[in-house]
């Protein structure tokens, strides 16, 4: 990993965790520390403990354009006598082809969404995903979706699995939430300002049934320091004032996850219609917070939307609309502001689900599963 470790990234943090220990040591090799209160590990390395000249060499190579911290890789890999290593994020991956080739260790990378749209946006990713995926020993992803990304990308077929991603749903109670008469429908938005979040059609839906029935709406994240999240989040603010929702609207920025979680129970819904972007970003795979939200006990309003699906089944654990259905969300809020026997089979049935497939312990067996499989094939 790149840091270990932002607050959006917990579900590495429960990769790392859900491996068991008896078959699998994990380690974690960063560039730089983050939130270390939060996600305690004792087998961390991080470039920033060397000596400061080390330090700066690094840096200095990054500017002329190298890829840096790979000799930290490297050393690091040869001291652990590791046997594979797991990339996050497919560009990571790529960046530390040559530390996988010189250690000899098999090389496992997992993509989780903005990553697959690379070549999208910058045509040199093209040659890079084509030296990664002939070099690379397995990919993982985390839905069906996302799979048949990598596969239409030039990976083979044969060297991509798909590894759903897991949160410790044993340790995320479940409640299930009591809308009182004329109680306001509390609806919950959680996400990093960008427009493949889809937070602006959120809030015209919620504006649309605001006549019908009394909200409040709580909005966890904010914009990123790049210039498309900041317009995202102007534009976000506008739908907020000319909608008249403003008032009725807390933007708590980002927190940490307990926070997002301690909020979530405080909600009768949670909002996340993800879409294609403009420039054709996507998620790629699926909000991981759609897991904690269902193993919590909060119905789900959704859209149809790359592995949106694998994890919210339409009608069935959640509701789902079409991409930009601004129409189709405001319905579905409706029927769980209306029919509160539905928004409590729905939790029901998302929290069974996330128990059996999306736990964080199920997850860390099967990813162990790979490690072991991978490395056995490797002389």
């Amino acid at each position: 990993m790149p840091v270990w470790l932002p607050r959006t990234q917990p579900w590495v943090y429960w990769q790392v965790l859900g491996v068991p220990s008896s078959r699998i040591r994990a380690e974690v090799v960063c560039e730089r520390r983050e939130n270390e209160a939060e996600f305690p590990y004792d087998r961390v390395h991080c470039a920033e403990d060397r000596p400061r000249l080390a330090d700066l060499v690094d840096r200095g190579v990054r500017r002329l354009g190298a890829r840096p911290y790979l000799h930290y890789l490297l050393g690091t890999l040869r001291r652990l006598h590791a046997r594979v290593l797991h990339s996050h994020f497919g560009d990571i991956g790529w960046r530390y082809l040559d530390a996988a080739r010189r250690a000899g260790v098999v090389h496992v990378v997992t993509f989780y969404g903005y990553d697959v749209n690379l070549p999208a946006a910058n045509a040199v990713w093209h040659g890079r995903f084509a030296e990664l995926f002939a070099e690379a020993d397995l990919f993982l992803c985390e839905g069906s979706h996302m799979a048949r990304c990598l596969v239409d990308r030039g990976c083979s077929p044969a060297k991509v699995a798909v590894q759903h991603l897991g949160v410790p749903v044993q340790r995320i109670a479940y409640r299930v939430r009591k809308r009182e008469p004329g109680q306001p429908l509390r609806v919950l938005i959680a996400a990093t300002f960008a427009e493949k979040k889809g937070i602006p059609f959120a809030l015209e839906a919620l504006a649309r049934i605001s006549a019908e029935v009394p909200i409040e709406v709580t909005v966890i994240g904010d914009a990123l320091p790049v210039p498309d999240s900041e317009r995202e989040k102007n534009h976000i603010l506008e739908v907020l004032r000319r909608t008249g929702l403003e008032a009725r609207t807390r933007l708590l920025g980002y927190q940490p996850y307990e926070v997002f979680l301690r909020e979530a129970y405080e909600h009768h819904v949670f909002l996340s219609p993800s879409v294609t972007a403009r420039d054709g970003n996507t998620e790629g795979g699926a909000p991981v917070s759609l897991i904690d939200m269902a193993a919590c006990g909060l119905p789900i309003v959704s859209s149809r939307h790359c592995d949106i699906p694998e994890i919210v089944l339409d009608g069935v654990t959640g509701l789902l609309a079409a991409e930009r259905d601004v129409d189709g969300l405001a319905d579905h809020l409706l029927e769980l502001a209306r029919d509160p026997g539905l928004a409590e089979s729905l939790a029901q049935a998302g929290r069974r689900r996330m128990e059996s497939e999306y736990d964080a312990t199920i997850q860390g067996a099967r990813l162990a599963a790979h490690y072991e499989r991978i490395a056995g094939e490797r002389p």
